[in-house]
């Protein structure tokens, strides 16, 4: 079981209001405000497509281009030691800083 879903490239989150009985979320990754709901899993999933289909709508006839989430670019704060240690090793294996953090995440999701 899984607590996102995806559709045109955007993720959105599933989340339980045990109160109203009603499953809602919203689309991660983007400033946008784009919520849906539904009493089922199939309405929560019609809602999710139809907030994303409107926002897309939107964006086209207000002539914006579309906000898009997990562009492949984010800041990452370390310690001053840690920087300079993998400045070091990017250097002495003639590699760029992104790539090295870039393998080193990828390592780290292959032992999950």
């Amino acid at each position: 079981m899984k607590n996102t879903m995806e559709y045109k490239g955007y993720l959105g989150s599933v989340e339980f209001d045990e109160e109203e009985g009603l499953l809602f979320g919203r689309v991660m990754g983007i400033r946008s405000l784009i919520s849906y709901e539904g009493e089922s899993a199939k309405e929560l999933l019609e809602d999710f497509h139809g907030a994303v289909d409107d926002y897309l709508e939107l964006c086209r006839a207000e002539g914006k281009t579309p906000e898009t989430a997990y562009k492949g670019s984010f800041n990452v704060r370390i310690s001053p030691e840690l920087h300079k240690q993998l400045a070091v090793y990017a250097m002495e294996h003639n590699v760029s800083l992104n790539h090295c953090v870039e393998q080193a995440l990828e390592k780290a999701l292959a032992q999950k």
